[in-house]
């Protein structure tokens, strides 16, 4: 008989009873966790696998490289290429491979503020010397025009000319091209934007209503390359079109509506890791060490900036860099600081919210596109070029809406003579320049106004502008 009391063995047999539930409960844990497990390494190992790399070595990037200042801030060279073989051939069959955008990306070392700064491809500036490298003939010191270096170098030559002319040491590249754009666009589920007219350009194969509108990854490629169809038709006017279109992109990247959403997010890493070409130290490890970092960054933080310039008087349809602005800019991004640390004239709206729609009234050719160009250089954002029902204009006017009043101090304070007249039926946010016979010119830049150079942040709204 057993020494062990009834109630004891009531117990005991309670518990036996028991640990099958419980070891079958801990089976299907640690089965889930194998399966998270191996789901997780799986989709790291995919996305790993997707990204390609090209080595840049100290004999491309040379001896003379600008020293890092800011341990741990991030200098990131971004490049869109236009290559037009295979898939991208019917864009245009075209021979070799440019640089269609080149733009620095600064990551401040607090994670605190961003800036991405575009460098206009029709920019004259003094290129350094470059090795040959494959089947590249390398690239002798000359004056030209900044996007040769990628023809002649690759973007080894690319990425030390930046830092030739910046002085602001780079830590990584990465290159997108047609494809991968379209991509990471249709993974995000399109980007909006908003057209002040309809488009219909044959050669960007674009076509599309005015208005505010979702992209696909097709329309918005034909968006960014679009030139001559859109605004002025110049290569700024299309800078200003992809830096809104980024910035639309990047606040629909760290939204909610992204992150929250875990079948949304794998699409957009995975577009993202086969969407670009970088160095071998920008590994997917790397990448996402930094969006972990950057989860607290407010995308109003973010700013957008083109390199000061003017058209060059030597060379026409090329544009030079003004200094001693685009070298203050350049200063701040080396040195890790804001931009909002730049001080200078600040006009009651930004500039660069402020959209103008020019009408010649003059019998003078040409000069809607001038005019078009000077104010391009202080940062407006030129939606229409186009001459007035009746000719000529005796006074120079800006035309607005009760909904722009508040940008007309900006754009006169940049007018040699304006004459400001309310219209009320205009529902547009959009200030209209008419041209007249009095027309005296704008201003000269001031070297103490740094407004050029502050950008808008990824919270500008196109649409609102």
């Amino acid at each position: 008989m057993s020494d062990v009391p009834p109630s004891h063995r009531s117990k005991r047999s309670h518990r036996r009873r028991r640990r099958p539930w419980l070891r079958g409960a801990i089976a299907i844990t640690a089965a889930v966790v194998l399966l998270v497990v191996g789901v997780v390494v799986g989709v790291w190992a995919r996305l790993t696998g997707n990204v390609k790399h090209v080595d840049v070595t100290a004999d491309d990037l040379g001896t003379a490289r600008p020293a890092k200042v800011a341990g741990t801030a991030l200098n990131i060279l971004v490049v869109g290429s236009d290559q037009r073989d295979g898939a991208n051939a019917k864009y245009g069959r075209v021979a070799g491979e440019r640089t269609d955008t080149i733009m620095l990306v600064h990551v401040s070392s607090r994670r605190d503020h961003a800036m991405v700064v575009s460098f206009p491809r029709d920019s004259l500036v003094q290129l350094p010397a470059c090795r040959a490298t494959g089947d590249l003939p390398g690239q002798r010191p000359h004056l030209g025009m900044i996007n040769e270096s990628f023809n002649s170098g690759g973007i080894g030559c690319t990425w030390k000319t930046i830092e030739a002319l910046t002085r602001i040491h780079i830590d990584h590249f990465v290159k997108v091209d047609f494809s991968g754009f379209k991509s990471l666009v249709d993974a995000v589920g399109g980007v909006e934007v908003c057209l002040p007219e309809p488009v219909r350009d044959k050669k960007a194969l674009l076509h599309l209503p005015a208005g505010r509108q979702t992209l696909n990854g097709e329309q918005a490629l034909g968006y960014v390359r679009a030139r001559y169809s859109m605004g002025d038709g110049s290569d700024i006017g299309r800078i200003q079109r992809q830096q809104m279109f980024i910035a639309s992109m990047v606040k629909k990247v760290m939204s909610g509506e992204t992150l929250a959403d875990p079948a949304r997010l794998f699409a957009v890493l995975d577009a993202g890791t086969r969407a670009v070409t970088t160095d071998r130290g920008l590994t997917p490890s790397v990448m996402r060490d930094l969006a972990l970092s950057l989860r607290g960054l407010d995308a109003g933080r973010i700013r957008f900036i083109t390199t000061p310039w003017h058209y060059s008087v030597t060379q026409p349809g090329r544009v030079e860099w003004v200094q001693p602005q685009a070298d203050s800019l350049f200063r701040v991004v080396a040195r890790d600081q804001s931009v909002e640390g730049v001080k200078g004239g600040q006009a009651k709206v930004a500039r660069s919210k402020v959209q103008v729609e020019l009408r010649n009234g003059t019998w003078r050719s040409g000069l809607a596109r001038e005019v078009a160009a000077s104010l391009e250089q202080r940062g407006y954002h030129i939606a229409k070029i186009g001459d007035t029902a009746r000719k000529p204009q005796a006074r120079t006017t800006i035309l607005y809406g009760p909904n722009g009043e508040t940008r007309v101090p900006t754009l006169a304070r940049d007018l040699v003579t304006a004459a400001p007249r309310h219209v009320p039926a205009a529902e547009t946010n959009r200030l209209v320049l008419v041209i007249g016979d009095d027309w005296k010119g704008v201003k000269p830049l001031r070297v103490d106004d740094h407004e050029a150079i502050k950008g808008f942040d990824a919270t500008h709204d196109s649409c609102a502008a």
